[in-house]
């Protein structure tokens, strides 16, 4: 017999991994400890204008398959109007079959809307018009009633540290169903090989900071007093985009020139900016250790490979690939110099190519110690990774080479409002691992109060006391 499309037991095979989800994981609510949300539009409780605006506005997922559909630019970044784009996108979805984006996009709707027709060219007028009927005149479709319809109990944004928080001191504020909290970004405090953008930069940093800076140490001082002002307003974990690790050796006084050539507008070699990166990354994790907070990295994208189109559009638009980064050593040298100072915080790593997998499940126990189970962590599949292949891949890995129960679970890494059934699928994989474990007589049936308890586990608590949430 043909099981149903997207029922209830949706990639849950057997019996015991449907009463884990359904009664364990379902009912959690959600720790989204990373992801990339407008803050604006959380405090301002966003109406949206259409489903077009809520579900294609900044989704590069969705881009890149029409894309690759053949569908002009017009139609994904452009200015055609909001149905024609919708159009577009129900034209792609029929040859989406396979890819993540299929289910995502059908869970989305049924979830969010209640709809379970799939979307195609004959049925999109109407998903539409039934879509945007709901986001115009239901309340519950602005930015907080999406996150309280999908039970979120706490999102983390990703900040600059120039950034004033001014819409998370304007939220916290208020009494509300979802906590947003900050979470700090310095990508460009990083980002030397661009010396007029990186003195654009620091003279942004200097202003909001109140340091004049003119020295190395003046951006650190900097830097510290940002630090300070974002655990003041609630911030208890950083994240780091990057390409690789960095751990070259350095002297202070290479630092310094290094600092005054860049700041001067000239272009530094390679190894000069493996150095600046080498010392500032050492520099804000034991910022971290100091202010108890947990730090992210997020390492391998190759971004903006396509010129022209970066020209046109700019970054973050879908035009970004897995890199290939040999950085094991750096990673291990990196950790190694923050244990020997006593000053390794909670630290969660992701990677984005995939043959790096046994790599970083085989780092993260080289530095575990007794102050919190799980301290060093691998994260869930990211980017290209955060389907059902690459979120098994990543749990069974972490299962073999490390302890799956005290792993810290999902986050959506998304920009969309609509993101949050990434958290459902990624349940109802864990679910359906361990209740197939249990049916084959992997997992002795006799425990299962334990690996229910594992369920819950990974869905939420664990995050919520990784973080101190």
């Amino acid at each position: 017999m043909i099981k149903p499309f997207l029922d209830d037991n949706f990639l849950l095979q057997t019996e015991t991994a449907q009463n884990l989800y359904h009664e364990h994981a379902a009912k959690l609510p959600i720790i989204d400890y990373h992801c990339h949300l407008d803050p604006k539009m959380v405090a301002e409780n966003h109406k949206f204008s259409s489903i077009t605006e809520l579900w294609l506005g900044g989704d590069h997922y969705k881009w890149r398959g029409m894309r690759t559909n053949g569908v002009a630019e017009k139609y994904i970044t452009g200015d055609a109007s909001d149905w024609e784009k919708f159009e577009k996108w129900a034209e792609t979805l029929p040859y989406t079959f396979r890819n993540p984006l299929f289910h995502w996009t059908q869970l989305e709707l049924k979830t969010a809307f209640g709809i379970t027709k799939i979307l195609k060219p004959e049925t999109a007028r109407e998903i539409y018009e039934e879509c945007n009927d709901k986001i115009l005149h239901d309340p519950s479709y602005r930015a907080r009633g999406l996150m309280e319809k999908y039970n979120v109990e706490i999102v983390c944004t990703t900040d600059d540290p120039v950034d004033d928080l001014r819409y998370h001191k304007q939220y916290a504020s208020e009494k509300t169903f979802t906590r947003m909290i900050p979470a700090w970004r310095p990508d460009k405090a990083i980002a030397v090989e661009n010396p007029s953008a990186f003195r654009d930069y620091i003279e942004r940093l200097s202003d909001v900071s109140g340091v004049n800076i003119s020295t190395f140490q003046d951006v650190i001082d900097a830097l510290q007093k940002r630090h300070d002002y974002f655990h003041t307003n609630g911030c208890r974990l950083s994240d780091h985009g990057m390409d690789e690790f960095y751990a070259e050796d350095y002297t202070e006084s290479e630092i310094n020139n290094i600092f005054n050539k860049v700041y001067g507008g000239q272009t530094l070699t390679e190894i000069e900016c493996r150095k600046y990166r080498s010392c500032i990354f050492l520099k804000m994790a034991e910022m971290d250790y100091e202010s108890g907070w947990a730090q992210q990295f997020h390492y391998g994208p190759m971004r903006n490979n396509n010129e022209k189109m970066f020209r046109l559009i700019g970054p973050d638009t879908g035009f970004d690939s897995i890199g290939q980064a040999i950085t094991a050593r750096s990673m291990a040298k990196f950790f190694s110099r923050l244990a020997l100072k006593d000053k390794l915080t909670k630290t969660i790593i992701y990677n984005l190519d995939p043959s790096d997998n046994e790599m970083v499940a085989t780092m993260i126990g080289n530095f575990q110690d007794d102050t919190c189970p799980g301290k060093m962590q691998w994260g869930s599949g990211w980017w290209f990774m955060d389907q059902k292949r690459g979120m098994k891949n990543q749990m069974n890995t972490l299962s073999v080479l490390g302890l799956l129960s005290r792993f810290v679970g999902m986050l959506t890494d998304s920009r969309s409002f609509l993101s949050y059934p990434r958290h459902e699928y990624f349940r109802r994989t864990l679910c359906n691992l361990l209740g197939n474990d249990v049916e084959n007589g992997e997992l002795p049936y006799s425990e299962i109060v334990q690996i229910e308890k594992m369920v819950e586990d990974i869905s939420y608590y664990n995050a919520k006391n990784y973080f101190n949430f």
